[in-house]
């Protein structure tokens, strides 16, 4: 059977190595001949198969066609980048209308940024999903229970003054006080509990998740009985899980444009004149937009305060300020039209991301 991760790896792999882009520029003294196919030769190139007419086998060489491919990168992203977040709709439309050799391919530059995101995650590791000390945690339910407490109280005095449905109102908060207080409690106890023969922190989410695995407290609704057992064997050891899943949702990024463009293409299915390889290079230049949007928020997410926490909310505004702004200028829309494919298009990134987000989830925790 096809391992569906070597698969996808593989996958990636092929996508990066034809994304990328051979530099230009010079390619050494002539030679009378092609060296590869034997073609009579006059310039600095090939003019049959488009090989340089010099191959140089030189250490110094070899560091200068480094140099000279890093280069050529670094000039065309200086003239990418800017574009990218302030005007992307007008870089995707010159890139459509055939104006490339200025600008970093969508696909190459999509790539390189999914790899740079998912390496910056890394350094992050589970923290990205609960890593507040203990102290932190007892705090905030203790917060929560003073907040409800709080709310019922109010409801209580609004029922008393005869407001209709004040009254459920309460006895729905006594349900989530219940919960919270419960909380508050498991937590202190942990605050002097010994120390776990696995190691996790004692109230760490690790340390829940494999509690409640143990304890058969985790419910999979979906597979045979195999299925499961191979998921809650995963579970029971959250943070290779949650390696699993990164590198899972690594290897299968690319997935997300096939999944994309369909929706892209249903804004504009009665307008004439868009192909689908327009469409496929605004979902390029959009994700990659969102990648580099989720690298600074991921950096800022390793500091705690007002300030980062507030700094963080601006820039998720940011998503469908870009997304009006690219299809504005892609399509040649007005404000109007715009407009109304912006809402359904975050509509429909929360689909893909959902229909992702299972994928890489189930095969994350299966492979």
């Amino acid at each position: 059977m096809v391992d569906i991760e070597a698969a996808g790896g593989a996958a990636t792999s092929g996508l990066i190595g034809a994304a990328i882009e051979k530099p230009t520029g010079y390619a050494g003294e002539a030679h009378e001949a092609c060296t590869d196919c034997g073609e009579p030769t006059s310039g600095k190139f090939c003019s049959n198969c488009g090989q340089p007419t010099h191959v140089h086998r030189s250490l110094l060489h070899l560091v200068e066609e480094v140099l000279h491919g890093v280069l050529h990168f670094d000039a065309r992203i200086w003239r990418t980048l800017p574009l990218l977040l302030l005007n992307p709709g007008r870089l995707t439309r010159e890139w459509i209308q055939g104006k490339r050799t200025r600008y970093i391919s969508p696909l190459a530059i999509f790539l390189f940024t999914v790899f740079l995101m998912f390496f910056i995650m890394s350094f992050g590791g589970t923290n990205v999903i609960n890593a507040e000390p203990l102290e932190e945690r007892i705090a905030d339910a203790r917060t929560a229970v003073t907040d409800l407490e709080a709310s019922i109280a109010e409801a209580e005095a609004r029922a008393a003054a005869g407001e209709l449905g004040a009254q459920a109102t309460a006895d729905g908060l006594r349900g989530g006080l219940i919960g919270a207080q419960t909380r508050l409690e498991a937590l202190e106890a942990a605050r002097t509990s010994a120390p776990r023969a696995d190691g996790y922190e004692v109230g760490s989410w690790q340390a829940e998740m494999v509690d409640a695995v143990q304890e058969r407290r985790v419910s999979i609704g979906i597979g045979d009985e195999q299925f499961r057992e191979k998921i809650l064997h995963k579970l029971a050891n959250p943070e290779f899980a949650v390696y699993k899943i990164q590198q899972t949702a690594y290897k299968f990024a690319f997935l997300l444009v096939p999944l994309s463009i369909p929706f892209v293409w249903l804004l504009f299915v009665w307008k004439r004149g868009f192909t689908w390889y327009d469409h496929g290079v605004f979902v390029l230049y959009s994700l990659t937009f969102i990648s580099i949007l989720t690298m600074l928020m991921g950096v800022l997410g390793q500091w705690n305060g007002w300030f980062t926490s507030t700094l963080a909310s601006l820039l998720s505004l940011t998503v469908p300020v870009h997304m009006f702004a690219q299809l504005k200028g892609t399509y040649g829309l007005s404000i109007f039209s715009a407009l109304w494919r912006t809402l359904f298009l975050l509509f429909f990134c929360v689909m893909t991301s959902v229909i992702f987000l299972l994928a890489i989830i189930v095969l994350g925790l299966t492979g």
